[in-house]
């Protein structure tokens, strides 16, 4: 490698997945330099540390898909990372139930991607067995997955930030530095940053809720675009937190990547309740009323997104309706458990999700990384890549080898 340059390896991004890909890059090659850039003055404050803090089992992804493959992998790395790092975790299961006959073949069909994906454990539940797992739950069947799991994933991805750090003295994790251009040379880039600029070699780009924006930036076309999905979170009051013990899924629509409103005892005991899927007019607006003028524009004058919009135009009011109401929002949770009262829920956290759009409006599910020049963009990591992140990671690392010639 080059010592012209600050670095042979720039990172953009310090959520999970970018650390995951740091990190497997220094395991393989602990005599390059890397350095993770990361906008915020702290690591994972995006899909990371918004997410529902779910170990997933893979249950749901399509058989032999990346999102399928990884996820299995990326579970059994994290639980075995946690563990040895000391990071709280639980593998406490969940259940998926449907209540009402009309969701039973979505069940049948989940059960069977869950066996053909080998998902340890995973059996089909009457409403008697449901009661056993979660009594305040009403049910008509049901699916029983003991591997998922719960986690502060943001804990993970700072241990990840330290390990970096440790594994070369060349290597940096460097906060509030955001990235506003590519200053391109023949054999090195200058990425500019409101800090300064930094000579690297390469660019893998894990910019998240950016990556499309980052891609332009390095002169490649993404094919897709970012638009930002807000889901919105109620938490559970501490004394009705006593009726979840776990993890309560309702049967996912299969015309969508979202998972629908469910709960989730959380590591610290609280239980959220959520998400709804929004379309928001801001790609970090995690507030109801956030707008940002570029972000509207950039999601409104693609016309994949009112293709989106026309085909699901009534899928999308009813979400928004709940969003800004209460009574609709509780109405969805008790569906699930039908004992929950108004002034048992109050407003929790919300998340933003990158969701990946092609022109044509259909939502691209699965992972997407490109190479080009001297780059590597992931434009595309949806959930399960926080569950993923290290299998993502050693992915990106076999791709970084190869294509970088490291």
């Amino acid at each position: 490698m080059s010592e012209k340059t600050d670095f042979d390896i720039v990172v953009i991004g310090a959520g999970i997945v970018g650390l995951a890909s740091a990190y497997k890059i220094t395991l393989s090659h602990p005599d390059v330099r890397i350095v993770v850039l990361e906008k915020e003055d702290s690591l994972a404050s995006h899909q990371t540390g918004h997410n529902s803090g779910v170990i997933h089992s893979g249950l749901y992804y399509t058989p032999g898909s990346n999102k399928a493959k990884t996820c299995a992998e990326g579970r059994k790395q994290l639980v075995a990372f946690a563990k040895k790092h000391k990071i709280p975790y639980e593998i406490c299961g969940k259940v998926i139930v449907a209540t009402d006959e009309s969701e039973l073949p979505n069940l049948d069909k989940v059960f069977d991607n869950g066996q053909q994906n080998q998902i340890e454990g995973i059996e089909k539940i009457g409403p008697d067995e449901i009661k056993e797992i979660e009594p305040c739950c009403s049910a008509i069947a049901g699916i029983r997955v003991p591997c998922t799991g719960i986690i502060d994933f943001v804990r993970v991805a700072e241990k990840l930030a330290e390990l970096i750090e440790k594994k070369g003295e060349a290597n940096k994790i460097l906060t509030s530095h955001e990235v506003t251009a590519f200053d391109k040379h023949d054999f090195y880039t200058k990425v500019v940053t409101n800090e300064g600029a930094l000579a690297t070699r390469y660019i893998i780009n894990c910019a998240g809720l950016h990556s499309d924006r980052i891609a332009k930036m390095d002169g490649v076309d993404p094919g897709m675009r970012i638009i930002p999905f807000r889901g919105d979170y109620y938490e559970l009051t501490e004394e009705a937190s006593q009726k979840v013990k776990n993890l309560i899924y309702p049967v996912p629509d299969p015309a969508f990547p979202f998972l629908g409103v469910h709960f989730t005892r959380m590591i610290d005991g609280s239980v959220e309740c959520g998400p709804n899927a929004v379309f928001s007019f801001k790609r970090e607006g995690y507030g109801k009323t956030d707008f940002d003028l570029t972000d509207t524009w950039d999601s409104l004058s693609y016309w994949g997104t009112w293709r989106l919009c026309l085909r699901h135009w009534l899928y999308g009011l009813g979400e928004y309706t709940r969003a800004f109401s209460k009574t609709l929002f509780l109405r969805q949770l008790q569906r699930l458990v039908p004992s929950l009262t108004a002034d048992e829920i109050k407003p929790g956290k919300a998340g933003v999700r990158a969701q990946a759009l092609a022109s044509n409006g259909s939502l691209i599910d699965d992972f997407k990384i490109e190479s080009r020049g001297n780059s590597v963009h992931v434009l595309n990591a949806p959930s399960p890549a926080a569950t993923a992140a290290l299998a993502i990671g050693d992915h990106i690392n076999e791709v970084a080898t190869k294509y970088f010639k490291l």
